[in-house]
C-alpha cells in the first residue's frame, strides 16, 4: 500500500507531466468557446467518478466558474434517472447515454466523452451516436486513450494507466476549459450576484 507521501509525488508527477498535453487542452477549450458562441450546446457523459466530473463540469458551464457571466448550455447525461432507467430497461445499459445523444444533440454541439480506459462499452456508443448525428466529440481519457481514441474527433489524453491519477487530471483539465471560457464570456453576465459567491 502506497504511503500518503508517495501518493502526492504519483499526483504531483502525472500532474506535471500532463503539461505536455497543453496544447491540446488549449485546442479543445477553444472548440468549447467556439460551439457555445455560436449556439450550440456541450454534452458530457461518463461512468462512476467520470460521471461525477461529467456533472461537475456541466454545473460549472451552467452557474460559472469565476467570473460573472451568462449561463451557459451544458447537460450531464448522467443525472435523468428516469432516462437512465427506461433506456437501460428497454435497450440495455450500453445504450444508456447514446439514446440521449440521439435524442437531444444536434449538429453545432459538442459531446465530451468521459472514460479514464477509453473502453466503456456505453461511452463508445455515445460517441458513435455522436458522430452518427454530425455532433463533435472530444474524449477525455486517459493512457493511451483506449477504443475512444480512433472514435473521436479530437481528444485529450491523462498520462497514467492509474485510474484516481488520470481522474484527478481529468477535472484539472475540465477546471482549465471552465477558466478559458469564462475569460471569453465575461462580461456577459446575466443576473449575476453582486459580489463573489462563498466557494462551492
Amino acid at each position: 500500500m502506497p504511503t500518503i507521501s508517495e501518493l502526492f509525488t504519483a499526483h504531483l508527477e502525472t500532474v506535471h507531466a500532463l503539461r505536455a498535453q497543453e496544447a491540446d487542452i488549449a485546442r479543445v477549450g477553444g472548440l468549447l468557446i467556439e460551439r457555445l458562441a455560436a449556439g450550440g450546446r456541450v454534452f458530457l457523459c461518463g461512468n462512476g467518478g467520470s460521471a461525477a466530473d461529467a456533472q461537475h463540469i456541466a454545473a460549472e458551464l451552467v452557474c460559472r466558474f469565476e467570473t460573472a457571466r451568462r449561463g451557459l448550455p451544458a447537460i450531464a447525461l448522467t443525472t435523468d434517472s428516469s432516462a437512465l432507467t427506461a433506456i437501460g430497461n428497454d435497450f440495455g445499459f450500453e445504450r444508456v447515454f447514446a439514446r440521449q445523444v440521439e435524442a437531444l444533440a444536434r449538429p453545432g454541439d459538442v459531446l465530451i466523452a468521459i472514460s479514464t480506459s477509453g473502453d466503456s462499452a456505453n461511452v463508445i456508443a455515445a460517441a458513435r451516436a455522436a458522430r452518427a448525428a454530425g455532433v463533435t466529440c472530444v474524449g477525455l481519457l486517459g493512457g493511451g486513450g483506449g477504443r475512444l481514441r480512433a472514435l473521436v474527433d479530437d481528444a485529450v489524453l491523462a498520462p497514467s494507466s492509474v485510474t484516481a491519477r488520470v481522474q484527478e487530471c481529468h477535472i484539472l483539465i475540465g477546471h482549465i476549459w471552465c477558466a478559458l471560457i469564462d475569460e471569453a464570456f465575461a462580461g456577459a453576465a446575466t443576473a449575476a450576484p453582486p459580489s463573489p459567491a462563498p466557494g462551492r
